[in-house]
């Protein structure tokens, strides 16, 4: 691309209407930077099969100093996930915009509709800002996660709707430094840390902070989650901070026993959960435990905070209340907490 060997500033520019492409990668290093204006809107085939093994449609690889603004992207996954749902044999399906192994990047004002599986995946990469997006693909569509960073660090995340059918954000193994703010997250499946313990040896999670934003009707709120076996990876240093839950299952969760199918390891999560604060989470819950900890026996999470905490329960039709659950787990609490703390 003439764009990337350019010595000076280069711009990109994708003009109003529609346009249909098959997977396309931008292979860097470029030179200067370069910047991608996006006003139409940019859709995949109707055939699944052209994008979805590819594994990627749009791959941003080892591009530095990358601006991508605006635009609409479609990757009509209907299709895709009715082959899911099918139990057919399916390809794997592509996410929908990657950056892998790029640094200085951001995304500002793009909309994702209906991707395969992860709307936005950033591995790799460092010092990524991503602002003012729109995610949307349908509450029932399988494994498409909003935005997925795994190996990354320095990496904000900021005013931005995202409704999906997995996870708002999922933060992997090997991330570190990041902040996250107001997005309005539902539905989907929350805000996650994990799953983690997936391998033996495995990088850790850190220096996390999720604050000032909205959940709606989502399976959970905040989580940490990890595979019941071994592992040496672990989360620390999180803090939960300013948070509104409308209706949302588990609001406040750690599950240390993360197993959504049947074939669950049934082991000790090698996983250390430490230095975890939740402060100022307010609102409503569909499950009657509002705040769950289930940890690790062989590795207790430690250093737990639940600092000024008022979750109810929405029972439909007794009065009962809000519990917390809590195993395996020290910590301490400041100010009110309802539903009560068990430490």
């Amino acid at each position: 691309m003439s764009a990337c060997s350019s010595t000076s500033p280069s711009n990109v520019y994708v003009p109003k209407g529609t346009y249909l492409i098959r997977p396309v990668t931008f292979t860097g290093p470029c030179r200067s930077r370069i910047e991608f204006r996006i006003d139409g809107t940019i859709v995949a085939p109707i055939d699944y099969n052209v994008i979805g093994g590819s594994n990627f449609w749009i791959l941003f690889y080892k591009v530095s100093r990358l601006s991508i603004y605006g635009g609409t992207i479609d990757a009509k996954g209907h299709s895709f996930w009715s082959c899911r749902r099918s139990g057919h044999s399916c390809p794997p399906g592509a996410r929908s915009i990657t950056l892998l192994w790029c640094d200085n990047v951001v995304v500002s004002g793009l909309k994702s509709l209906n991707s395969q599986i992860m709307n936005m995946a950033i591995d790799y990469s460092s010092h990524v800002r991503v602002e003012k997006i729109r995610i949307r693909s349908p509450s029932g569509s399988p494994n498409t996660d909003g935005i997925h960073i795994e190996n990354s660090r320095d990496i904000t995340i900021t005013d931005s709707i995202i409704q999906t059918g997995d996870d708002c954000i999922s933060i992997g193994t090997g991330s570190m430094n990041m902040w996250i703010q107001k997005i309005g997250c539902g539905p989907g499946h929350g805000i996650s840390i994990g799953s983690l313990a997936n391998s033996l040896n495995e990088a850790g999670v850190q220096n996390i902070t999720v604050a000032n934003s909205v959940f709606t009707k989502t399976q959970n709120g905040v989580r940490v989650k990890s595979w019941a076996r071994p592992s040496n990876s672990y989360a620390k240093n999180l803090i939960f901070r300013n948070l509104v839950m409308r209706n949302v299952g588990y609001p406040i969760l750690i599950d240390q026993n993360y197993c959504p199918d049947n074939n669950c390891p049934h082991k000790n999560s090698g996983v250390k959960v430490s230095q975890v604060a939740y402060k100022n989470i307010k609102g409503t819950s569909s499950t009657q435990e509002a705040i769950k900890l289930d940890c690790s026996q062989t590795n207790p999470c430690s250093g737990i905070t639940l600092q000024d905490i008022k979750l109810t329960f929405v029972d439909p039709h007794l009065k009962r209340p809000a519990l917390t659950y809590c195993k395996n787990v020290q910590g301490t609490h400041r100010d009110t907490v309802l539903p009560r703390s068990c430490f």
